[in-house]
């Protein structure tokens, strides 16, 4: 019943923000709060007393819950949580508190409505990432899809109907084939069975012939690729991201995008391992054009969101490097990034947010000598850059590597080749930062000449300070988080086996981590 009462709090919390708006425009932000705190310990509580205790063909899982939603077709709300799963919902709660640290101060126009939307965005994240029926999955990940849209569409910038309609089309469309593949599949289970079903397990046992599966999985594929997003399907996020408000950005940025990599590991090459075997040279393929046309897409950026934006897609292909090695080295490296590009993309973003609503502007030329006026919120910018670029001790670090150490028993060409944008991205960070935060102070334009920005405030500060001791705890040590996940992507591997052919053998056993 935890994995239930998660959802519902979000979902009440929300209606009650809301409501809570009639009494004091401030108020829906205080019960946003709770709410968000309530979940954090809900969470917290399942990670420290819980276990991987209920077993099952596809592994081990800590909560596995089951009631009948509808019965004739095979319809049941079937929830539960893995390490895996577990440790996607510590990211999507604790950041967030931190989408509603950054919209603390920034949000004060139909405040009620904004926090509606922000914990139902949440509860559709937390809803994907616990959802074991297929018909489930689909409703939470239309439920998580249209309350971004409003809040990129109502809370945006100026170009916000055109981001968030591109934002709903890209993300509509590609929902349309992942239903239609849903369904697919679930009438390939009746062929063989008698019955319907929309359970993950019961469809783990459909055969489907190579010309069948190629295509089912292409569907699971771009509904998930797009989100993700990966090339060349990523044109959606520069806009959204540019245009959404701060926590807009941070919710997209850190939870949303990870729902894509989720439903790649957890469905896709699970539910179709034959195609997924046979496909893998163009997925990493894709992960590696994506990792370094993204990069040098950032160099061209003048607005410090969309070259972050581009940032984040490349790193992203990280992500879809090491799924697609699929050994034990890329998973967990896949996951690790995840985790690592959840937190420091997070607070770039909210470092973008906060400059542009000191200075007015999100042109980079307009920017310079800054950390002479705003020495922490500088500082800060500096230690999430290098975060992003990969400092070893940080998270990132360690999931990049795990993702090239995975990618490079599957194909050396393509790893040698997606390392390359390691180099591209310390180049952009380290220019970004030398072009805004150094050199003599220019005053842009919509600031007075006698006025001087205003430094990281309180909550800003503890924002920040949080994300940076999770990169460091990821960073220093990483085995907290790979022994949680380990278990879980092992039973993946062992129930599907290992990809191999055309790539080169990728061991299962590729040694403890």
């Amino acid at each position: 019943m935890i994995l239930l009462w998660l959802i519902v709090i979000l979902f009440l919390g929300g209606a009650l923000a809301w409501a809570s708006e009639a009494l004091d425009a401030k108020l829906p932000r205080v019960v946003a709060l709770f709410s968000l705190l309530a979940s954090l310990g809900l969470v917290l509580w399942l990670w420290s007393t819980g276990g991987a205790d209920v077993r099952t063909p596809g592994g081990t899982w800590w909560v596995l819950d089951s009631w009948n939603w509808i019965p004739r077709f095979g319809i049941a709300l079937k929830v539960g949580v893995d390490g895996l799963g577990l440790l996607m919902l510590v990211l999507t709660v604790f950041l967030g508190l931190m989408a509603l640290g950054a919209a603390w101060n920034e949000i004060t126009q139909r405040t009620g409505f904004f926090y509606f939307n922000l914990l139902w965005t949440l509860a559709g994240v937390v809803g994907v990432f616990t959802a074991l029926d297929l018909f489930l999955f689909f409703f939470f990940w239309e439920v998580m899809l249209i309350p971004m849209y409003l809040i990129i569409a109502i809370w945006g910038h100026e170009n916000r109907a055109y981001a968030a309609m591109k934002f709903f089309l890209f993300t509509q469309v590609s929902g349309l084939l992942l239903l239609l593949a849903i369904l697919c599949l679930a009438y390939f289970h009746y062929a063989q069975f008698g019955v319907f079903s929309f359970d993950y397990f019961a469809l783990q046992n459909v055969v489907l012939e190579e010309r069948f599966q190629m295509w089912v999985m292409l569907g699971f594929f771009i509904g998930f690729a797009t989100k993700l997003p990966a090339f060349p399907l990523h044109s959606w996020l520069p806009d959204a991201h540019s245009q959404a408000p701060t926590a807009g950005s941070v919710l997209l940025a850190g939870v949303l995008l990870k729902t894509g990599a989720y439903g790649l590991i957890r469905f896709t090459i699970p539910l179709f391992p034959e195609a997924s075997a046979s496909f893998a040279p163009v997925a990493m393929s894709i992960a590696a054009i994506g990792i370094l046309y993204c990069a040098k897409l950032a160099f061209a950026q003048n607005d410090i969101k969309r070259l972050i934006a581009y940032t984040s897609v490349s790193h992203m292909g990280f992500v879809l490097l090491g799924i697609y090695a699929w050994n034990l080295y890329g998973l967990q490296g896949a996951v690790m990034t995840m985790l690592a590009h959840g937190l420091s993309s997070a607070a770039l973003f909210m470092l973008a947010g906060g400059l542009q609503h000191r200075l007015h502007t999100r042109d980079m030329d307009k920017m310079n000598g800054l950390w002479s006026q705003l020495p922490m919120l500088s500082a800060m910018a500096l230690f999430f850059s290098i975060a992003a670029v990969g400092m070893p001790g940080l998270g990132n670090f360690i999931g990049e590597f795990l993702s090239l150490l995975g990618a490079f028993q599957a194909s050396r060409t393509i790893t040698a080749i997606s390392a390359l944008g390691l180099i591209f991205a310390a180049v952009y960070s380290l220019w970004v930062i030398q072009k805004v935060f150094h050199g003599p102070y220019k005053i842009p334009e919509g600031v007075g000449r006698s006025a001087i920005p205003e430094d990281l405030s309180t909550v800003e500060l503890l924002c920040y300070v949080l994300m940076a001791l999770g990169l460091i705890w990821m960073g220093m040590y990483p085995q907290s988080f790979l022994e949680l996940s380990g278990p879980g992507l092992e039973s993946l591997l062992q129930a599907i086996g290992a990809f191999s052919g055309e790539l080169g053998s990728a061991t299962l056993n590729g040694g403890a981590l």
